[in-house]
C-alpha cells in the first residue's frame, strides 16, 4: 500500500508530499504521479516512487494506482478539459481497488454558484457515483492567488477587482497540503466532506491596506465594473476565456460565496490558519 499523489510536481503536491514526510511517512511510501520524469527527478531522489501518467492519456493511469492505495486526485490545470481528466483518474482508481480517493474540490461543493466550480461539482459526482471510498477536500482559495500578482499590484499601487466589499476567507497553499497529509495518513474520513477555508475572511480593500503596510509603498482596491475588469485582464495578456473566469469568481466573492470560515481546516491541521498578513509578508520578501 502507497499514499499516492498525482499532480506531485505541481505547488500543491510538493507540499503534500512534503507534509507527508515531515509526519514521518517514510519516503518508500509514497509514490509520486507525474507526467514528466524530469521534472520529479528530485523527488526520486528522496527515495519516492515515480508513477508516469497523463490525466489526457487514461492508458497511462492502468498502472499509477494499486490496490489499497491511499490516492489524492489534485484537480488538473486545464480549465474546460478537468471532467474527462478526473474521471480518467478515478476509473483507473476504482479499476485498481483503492483504499481511497481524496479530492481537492472547491469551498461549497454542489452550492458553488460560479463557473469555475462547475469541473469540481462534476466531478465529485463522479467519485460518488464510482463507488470509490472517497473523502472530498473542498478547499477555499489560495492566499498565494492574490500574493503571486504583488510585483504587478507594486508596480501599479492597485488591487484591481469586481469584488466589492466581498471577503474572501483564504489560507496558505501549506494550510490545505497539511489538511490532504492528514485524511491520507489518519483513520475516519471515508465517506467524509471538508470545507476547507481560513480563520479569517478579508476583503480586497484589507488587502491593499496589509500590503501597504508591510511594503512601506501606497497601494489601494479600484474596485471596477465586471466588464472593466475584464478589459484589464485580457489587455494584460490574460486569455479571454479565463479572465472571464476570474471576473465570475469575483463576482461571487461579490456575493460572499467564498467568505465561509466553518474551521474544518484549522480542526483538521490542529493549529490556526496561516494568517494574510503572514502570506504576504512572505510574497515580499522573495520579491
Amino acid at each position: 500500500m502507497s499514499i499516492v499523489i498525482t499532480g506531485a510536481t505541481g505547488q500543491l503536491g510538493r507540499l503534500v508530499i512534503a507534509e507527508l514526510l515531515e509526519r514521518g511517512v517514510p519516503a518508500a511510501g509514497i509514490a509520486a504521479v507525474v507526467r514528466d520524469k524530469q521534472k520529479a527527478a528530485d523527488l526520486a531522489e528522496r527515495g519516492i516512487e515515480l508513477r508516469i501518467a497523463d490525466y489526457n492519456r487514461p492508458e497511462s493511469l492502468a498502472g499509477a494506482f494499486g490496490a489499497g492505495d491511499r490516492v489524492l486526485l489534485i484537480s488538473g490545470s486545464e480549465v474546460g478539459q478537468r471532467v474527462p481528466q478526473h474521471a480518467a483518474v478515478i476509473s483507473a482508481a476504482k479499476a485498481a481497488g483503492v483504499a481511497q480517493l481524496a479530492y481537492t474540490g472547491v469551498l461549497g461543493g454542489p452550492d458553488a454558484d460560479f463557473e469555475l466550480a462547475a469541473e469540481h461539482k462534476a466531478t465529485e459526482r463522479l467519485i460518488l457515483d464510482s463507488g470509490v471510498p472517497y473523502t472530498l477536500l473542498r478547499n477555499g482559495w489560495y492566499t498565494e492567488n492574490y500574493t503571486a500578482r504583488l510585483a504587478t499590484v507594486l508596480e501599479h499601487g492597485a488591487v484591481v477587482s469586481n469584488t466589492g466589499e466581498g471577503r474572501v476567507a483564504s489560507a496558505a497553499r501549506a494550510d490545505y497540503a497539511a489538511a490532504a497529509a492528514v485524511v491520507l495518513t489518519g483513520e475516519g474520513h471515508l465517506g467524509t466532506v471538508y470545507e476547507l477555508s481560513g480563520d479569517v475572511a478579508w476583503s480586497m480593500s484589507e488587502y491593499a491596506a496589509e500590503v501597504t503596510r508591510r511594503s512601506g509603498r501606497t497601494v489601494v482596491h479600484r474596485d471596477v465594473h465586471a466588464e472593466a475588469h475584464l478589459a484589464v485582464l485580457t489587455g494584460a495578456g490574460v486569455p479571454e476565456p479565463f479572465a472571464a473566469i476570474l471576473v465570475d469568481v469575483d463576482e461571487a466573492i461579490r456575493r460572499g460565496r467564498l467568505a465561509g470560515t466553518g474551521g474544518d481546516l484549522a480542526r483538521l491541521i490542529g493549529r490556526p490558519t496561516t494568517p494574510l498578513a503572514d502570506t504576504v509578508a512572505e510574497a515580499l520578501r522573495q520579491l
